[in-house]
């Protein structure tokens, strides 16, 4: 989602940190993404920093999210900027996240397809948990909660699974992971070592 999207962004903690750079986007079998990173514990300048990259970074792959391990950073950190079911655009940055769902009769699934920034070109269908809500920090380390449905809640679970090393395809069948690689293999050539900064024309992912 560009920051020029139609419609003004909801940012209960402030808008997403600008001046970033654009870094390549790292790819499932790397050991940063199957692992649980390490917690954030310095709320300073290099964090802040950090964070306008994964933002330039989310802008140049039209993701509509992005962790830390994605561009090879050992932190439980994500920013996002998406839409709820309603149509209302949310935008935050999100340390050491920890994702609540409902459970007995609140709780509803949603299936639709899901795709990743660090598998691109790889969709597949999944069912989660039709709302979320992710209680974390900011990057001054205050508490900041984040809440929705629709692409919001199924962004705020994608993100906080990256921090712990769950990539969506964990969550799929064989068939289904073999199906969803395929995908990505069909248009790996669009996507070189340096995503994203070539070019591509694909519809943007939940990363």
């Amino acid at each position: 989602m560009p920051p020029d999207a139609p419609g003004p962004a909801h940012a209960p903690y402030g808008a997403l940190p600008g001046g970033g750079s654009v870094r390549p986007v790292v790819r499932w079998g790397a050991p940063v993404m199957h692992r649980r990173q390490a917690d954030v514990t310095a709320y300073d300048v290099e964090l802040r920093t950090l964070a306008a990259d994964l933002v330039a970074t989310m802008y140049a792959a039209d993701g509509v999210g992005l962790a830390a391990c994605q561009i090879g950073v050992d932190l439980r950190m994500f920013v996002f900027d998406c839409h709820d079911s309603s149509g209302e655009r949310t935008v935050g940055v999100v340390c050491n996240p920890e994702v609540v769902l409902p459970e007995g009769r609140d709780r509803r699934l949603e299936e639709d397809e899901e795709g990743c920034l660090s598998l691109p070109g790889g969709y597949a269908p999944l069912a989660r948990p039709e709302s979320a809500t992710v209680h974390g920090r900011g990057l001054d380390g205050e508490p900041v909660t984040f809440g929705g449905s629709g692409l919001l809640a199924r962004c705020l679970q994608h993100e906080t699974d990256h921090t712990v090393g769950t990539v969506f395809g964990d969550r799929l069948s064989t068939r289904w992971r073999k199906k969803l690689q395929k995908g990505h293999e069909k248009v790996a050539d669009r996507y070189p070592a340096d995503w994203p900064a070539v070019p591509t024309t694909e519809t943007a992912d939940v990363s």
